[in-house]
């Protein structure tokens, strides 16, 4: 058994399959995608050190993994290198979130207009229809957490319904970033976005896409302001 075929433990998603063509995701891929969780998940705060011998512990791999995930961590905004000090968390800058709602204002606005687009053509599965409707029990319940976490997949399902395999492949660093930005800005207007969510699903599945694009983008562009606003005092300009 070499280093990488380690027992993974606590890892979650351990041999999770992966999309068609593929095998399973490699140690480092579940052992990035693990970190990624925690860090925006909260459990790693901005200036938390990620000393590689104490990640390969608390994971239960080797350290080969672990080196090969942190300069993901990194090209992906995640984490700094510091001399002597090693990979820490990353604090998000407004510049960052700033910079998001510029790309998301693009690159979603499209993926919405093109899953309208094929479904005039393929009619889209429940996968949209399910999730608006788990964001409207989770909205009733006020369960800010789980509202969150369903509604980055919803941004996340337009994306795929989108069935544009570049756009899908860039979008992974954005939704990863959103996903970020969603756990910060949990105060925000739920029941809102919800009507947002459930207007878009409507436009994609009707095929109509002049309204969803102009849905996704004002769903967007209303979310920036409150963004700005819930973080200004959190997080640093630049």
């Amino acid at each position: 058994m070499t280093e990488q075929d380690d027992a993974v433990g606590p890892v979650r998603d351990v041999r999770r399959p992966l999309a068609v063509g593929s095998t399973y995701q490699s140690l480092t891929t579940q052992v990035f995608q693990e970190l990624r969780e925690r860090i925006i998940e909260g459990l790693y705060p901005p200036g938390t050190r990620l000393p590689e011998r104490e990640l390969s512990e608390d994971l239960q791999v080797s350290r080969i993994p672990i080196r090969e995930a942190l300069p993901r961590l990194e090209a992906e905004g995640y984490i700094v290198t510091m001399p002597r000090r090693g990979a820490i968390v990353r604090q998000l800058t407004l510049r960052d979130i700033e910079e998001l709602f510029d790309l998301r204002i693009t690159l979603e606005v499209f993926a919405a207009r093109q899953a309208a687009l094929r479904a005039q053509t393929t009619p889209p599965g429940p996968q949209l229809r399910e999730l608006v409707a788990r964001a409207l029990e989770f909205t009733e319940q006020h369960s800010e957490h789980e509202i969150s976490s369903v509604n980055s997949a919803i941004h996340e399902e337009i994306v795929r319904l989108a069935g544009n395999d570049l756009l899908g492949s860039v979008m992974q660093t954005i939704m990863g970033r959103s996903r970020w930005l969603f756990r910060l800005t949990t105060q925000r207007d739920q029941s809102e976005q919800y009507r947002e969510h459930t207007e878009l699903a409507d436009a994609i599945y009707a095929g109509d896409v002049e309204l969803s694009g102009a849905i996704a983008y004002s769903h967007i562009q209303k979310g920036r302001a409150p963004s700005i606003a819930l973080l200004h005092d959190r997080l640093p300009a630049e």
